[in-house]
């Protein structure tokens, strides 16, 4: 196969890689409602197949108030699907043998070696025990560490990670360096390894990156993937040469603005952010993500560069919850965009393991990440299938997005 087209101006027959381009239609028809009922400002989303793309769907505002359309050339805020990028370039050092999966992080984090682990009481004077299982590299990937998120409002410990400034950001001027060592100050959920709950593993990961190849997130990231899949638009916020016009509107329900929280990816931030940070285009995290369906290269052609190789990708999108269990069972109930019965979670990514428990039409297999402002992609290696969508909705669970993309693009495949 050649390499997948990112170019969005261009796309195949749908026809061409059975794909119904009219019933294909009923997917940007959905979309385009939520904006004229004044519940999106405007998205943009694509669909490919095959390494072709077949459908490119573009309608709203990214900034409805100075009336600028959405554009191939948007920038978004992908917010949580800079995870995924985070845990590529860690396995990119996993495979040159800079550590295993199964190594304590104190090793390299020291600050993690005494952190405790929460029994009771409140966020005020929480009652907290020693850990009895380190936090392994596979508990970051695999978001089992026993960290947390402090908007999930659910714990106590989610409560004293807001007390400290961590919500849906960090204190201002707080580097990797000083981010990680609060994060380690401040007890964990669970011990190590007993349960799953979304939360900033990933940040850890990143900061766990910097160390192992000894460069900040961004060089790595530039090194590592970036440069190789020729990914020239996404970075920590905005670039002194990138042109802020470009950068879509952040909005909350109701498509109100929020300027304020909006203004933080003008920059370039003290905290590089790997489980939130980055800003993209549409046309350059689908290389991304074709990367991952080709099992680590963009293409066939070694100058394109290889970033993983192809059963370390497999590995990573396997569910490694013990007991092959899904996380509902084995999880926290809290907030989350999509159900959690019927997904497992691999090393940076969940996966459908039950369709019909999942109760949305889906292959098995099926993997997928999303982001705090409802962008989302999932990509089906049963049907050699990639979708991406982009929008600016904060929080991901306004609307119910990522359900929808699966069950009307999956009507179209013929």
């Amino acid at each position: 196969m050649t390499a997948v087209q990112t170019d969005l101006s261009v796309t195949t027959d749908p026809a061409e890689v059975g794909v119904d381009a009219d019933r294909l239609l009923r997917l940007d028809r959905r979309l385009v409602r939520w904006v004229d009922e004044g519940q999106l400002p405007g998205f943009l989303v694509t669909v490919a197949r095959h390494g072709s793309l077949v459908h490119v769907g573009r309608y709203g505002y990214r900034d409805v108030e100075a009336g600028r359309p959405v554009t191939d050339d948007t920038r978004w805020r992908i917010f949580s699907m800079t995870k995924p990028v985070t845990s590529v370039a860690a396995m990119s050092l996993y495979e040159e043998g800079a550590f295993e999966l199964t190594d304590p992080i104190s090793r390299w984090l020291p600050e993690f070696a005494e952190t405790r682990v929460y029994s009771g009481g409140p966020a005020a004077k929480p009652v907290t025990v020693p850990q009895l299982e380190p936090i392994r590299v596979w508990h970051l990937l695999t978001h089992t560490a026993g960290l947390t998120y402090g908007f999930h409002h659910s714990h106590p410990v989610d409560a004293l990670y807001r007390l400290r400034g961590h919500e849906w950001g960090t204190p201002a001027g707080a580097d990797s360096v000083e981010v990680t060592r609060q994060f380690a100050a401040m007890p964990l959920l669970f011990q190590p390894g007993s349960e799953w709950n979304y939360g900033v593993s990933t940040d850890v990961l990143g900061r766990l990156v910097e160390v192992l190849a000894g460069q900040p997130l961004d060089e790595v990231f530039a090194e590592r993937v970036f440069g190789p899949l020729g990914m020239t638009a996404t970075s920590f916020g905005l670039r002194p040469e990138d042109d802020p016009d470009t950068l879509a509107q952040l909005y909350g329900p109701g498509v109100v603005p929020m300027p304020a929280f909006a203004a933080a990816a003008l920059q370039k931030p003290a905290f590089l952010s790997g489980g939130g940070g980055l800003v993209s285009t549409a046309g350059d995290y689908l290389r991304f993500v074709e990367m991952l369906r080709r099992g680590g290269a963009v293409s066939d052609d070694p100058d394109d560069g290889r970033v993983l190789g192809s059963r370390t990708v497999a590995h990573m999108v396997r569910n490694h919850l013990p007991g092959n269990v899904d996380l509902e069972t084995y999880g926290r109930p809290l907030f989350a965009e999509t159900p959690l019965r019927g997904v497992g979670f691999g090393l940076g990514f969940s996966m459908v393991l039950d369709p019909p428990r999942y109760g949305v039409v889906a292959s098995a297999g099926d993997y997928s990440w999303g982001g705090a402002a409802s962008t989302a992609f999932y990509v089906d290696p049963v049907e050699d299938l990639t979708v991406t969508f982009y929008t600016q909705l904060l929080p991901s669970s306004t609307l119910p997005i990522r359900g929808h993309l699966r069950q009307l693009v999956n009507q179209a495949l013929v």
